[in-house]
């Protein structure tokens, strides 16, 4: 099954779960429950899109160390955290590590409703960044390895005649290589060849 725009409710009491599912669902949301970390983690996939409110006290695997364990895993699903006890340095710690709230229990509908809203919002953009860095990462691939060499210094401020200079090849040779980086990762301008290769290009 994929899990695609659910709000994922992780908590070892059945009251819990049940009460915050009818919640959810009466406001819309598809919502999955699990009554442990290990089992949410069963179906989480790199294809999983949603948030997750999680219980913080759990046998077994608690919700501080399931956030790491996501984290570790590079799936990247924004977090409530919902505790009965919560302590300062525990929240400040899950918040620290990229939690978007600390709920203390019971917490009120309208309040949660506003957090899940917001942190699948955060989801979606987070999902829509993921996709853009997808495509410029596959359209940087086709770059040979020169066309990469040009493309590093260019975007480092140096000039065709530099880069011909620094190279060994003529100035005509350079400019051919950047019409092909400019056709290939689909810039416009060098600005914007910056700006989208920014977290993508070593220097």
């Amino acid at each position: 099954m994929s899990y695609y725009g659910y709000v994922f409710i992780v908590d070892d009491d059945a009251v819990v779960l049940d009460s915050l599912r009818m919640q959810l669902e009466a406001a819309g949301y598809a919502v999955a429950t699990f009554h442990g970390a290990e089992d949410f983690l069963e179906i989480c996939t790199p294809d999983t899109h949603g948030c997750i409110i999680l219980d913080v006290s759990m046998p077994d695997m608690d919700g501080p160390a399931l956030q790491e364990e996501l984290k570790r895993r590079g799936l990247n699903l924004p977090i409530i955290f919902l505790s009965g006890h919560g302590t300062i340095p525990l929240t400040v710690r899950t918040l620290k590590a990229g939690a978007m709230d600390f709920l203390t229990k019971p917490v009120k509908g309208a309040v949660l409703l506003a957090r899940v809203q917001e942190a699948m919002e955060q989801c979606s953009l987070l999902r829509k960044q993921a996709q853009a860095s997808q495509s410029i990462a596959s359209r940087l691939a086709m770059l040979t390895d020169r066309e990469n060499e040009v493309l590093k210094l260019a975007v480092a401020g140096h000039t065709s005649k530099e880069i011909a200079q620094r190279l060994g090849i003529s100035y005509r040779t350079v400019e051919i290589h950047r019409a092909h980086v400019m056709q290939k990762t689909g810039a416009s301008n060098m600005l914007e060849l910056a700006r989208i290769t920014s977290n993508h290009v070593s220097r």
